[in-house]
């Protein structure tokens, strides 16, 4: 939770939000405010995109350092392995609904400006209409952010995290008469508490496989809090 002296400026946080993560994809909707760099699902006309985003690293102001800490997540079998079971499990709901579908073998490093990501883009083309609401809700919750299989991990969420999610980890984006529309999913992102808009409740996470150790997951999520904590400074 963050509390404020003075009432958030929606408008002057979604600019600085712009401004320090122009790769991700900012958002508002109720008092949901973020820049979210994970597509769940764009459509434009038949062809779809996500882009799966699941192993993490911190970012190095050494450039040569910072490529070490590049080549250290993209040979990490634990980050990997983690970035896998999120890649099947966007391919395996978008199979259902495309032809043509393009699954990279190696994903790339997406830079942030507080971390970098394994990333892995998804396209396919339709053969049905499903509009682009239809297809975020075959393919939300990803393992990216449930886990899988669907159904044991959601049952495992309930039990061990000790809060509701709300709109945390959700679709959040835009939709077209015509079907077409963005939708991202709602992460590095804070919710306006109160009516006096001084009361924020921070959200952030990290996926848990077997070579996941607590320390190293704690720092990960601590990094993407960076994200709207340096925006509220």
């Amino acid at each position: 939770m963050a509390q404020l002296d003075e009432p958030i400026h929606i408008g002057a946080l979604l600019i600085r939000l712009n401004e320090s993560f122009p790769e991700c994809w900012t958002f508002c909707v109720d008092g949901l405010v973020g820049a979210t760099p994970e597509l769940l699902i764009r459509r434009d006309g038949e062809h779809v995109t996500s882009r799966v985003l699941a192993g993490t690293m911190r970012r190095s102001r050494d450039t040569d350092r910072d490529g070490q800490l590049a080549a250290e997540l993209l040979d990490s079998d634990k980050d990997q392995e983690e970035h896998v079971y999120a890649v099947e499990s966007v391919a395996a709901a978008l199979a259902t609904h495309c032809t043509d579908l393009n699954v990279p073998e190696r994903p790339f490093i997406l830079r942030l400006a507080n971390v970098q990501h394994l990333a892995t883009d998804v396209t396919g083309e339709l053969v049905d209409a499903a509009p682009a609401l239809a297809l975020a809700a075959s393919l939300h919750p990803t393992a990216a952010v449930c886990g899988t299989p669907t159904e044991r991990a959601t049952h495992v969420i309930k039990e061990l995290e000790g809060m509701d999610r709300g709109r945390y980890s959700a679709p959040v984006g835009w939709l077209a008469a015509n079907g077409n529309g963005e939708f991202g999913i709602a992460l590095r992102c804070a919710l306006v508490e109160t009516d006096d808009r001084k009361t924020l409740r921070l959200f952030a996470g990290c996926g848990i496989v077997a070579g996941s150790t607590g320390e190293s997951e704690v720092a990960e999520s601590q990094a993407k809090f960076a994200a709207m904590k340096s925006a509220l400074e």
